[in-house]
């Protein structure tokens, strides 16, 4: 599969981003690389030959049966209490192309990336996002995304994101 993103690398002009946002754009003029380093996430980049024009995170996680909806619960066998997702950690435009559907790009990728790795590496059964504020709820509620019962957390099952591709 083609993607629209590419890796972060030390060639990404990360000091001009800003989204509006002090923490995800402190994340990715700071902290993003090194964390790519640690293994702790993986950092994608939509850019042009100037600029970022936005970036996401994608990471292995876990949640507990008990946080999905019993609708979901009962598809799925006893015997799994953590169940394998993607996380969803960061996205972020910047500024100047907010409007743009940049933000619709970037999950599409992210969708996308996560479903590939679902049927040809690792299982993961859903991708969960931590919103950050009610705009990032709108946001992720639009494109089928449902909160997760007491977490503050959405969710997307593999299965519906499989429907897109």
């Amino acid at each position: 599969m083609s993607y629209l993103t590419s890796l972060l690398n030390s060639d990404h002009e990360k000091a001009g981003f800003s989204c509006g946002n002090y923490m995800l754009d402190n994340y990715l003029q700071k902290q993003a690389r090194q964390d790519m380093k640690r293994k702790l996430t993986a950092c994608f980049i939509l850019s042009d030959e100037e600029r970022i024009k936005g970036y996401y995170t994608l990471s292995s996680a876990s949640i507990q049966r008990s946080q999905l909806p019993e609708s979901i619960i009962k598809k799925l066998p006893p015997s799994y209490n953590d169940l394998p997702v993607t996380l969803l950690g960061r996205l972020a435009v910047d500024i100047k192309f907010k409007g743009q559907g940049v933000g619709k790009l970037l999950l599409i990728d992210a969708l996308k990336r996560s479903f590939e790795t679902s049927i040809t590496s690792i299982a993961l059964m859903a991708i969960v996002v931590d919103p950050i504020n009610s705009e990032a709820i709108s946001f992720y509620s639009k494109y089928g995304f449902i909160s997760l019962p007491d977490s503050g957390r959405m969710f997307i099952a593999m299965n519906t994101v499989a429907q897109l591709f």
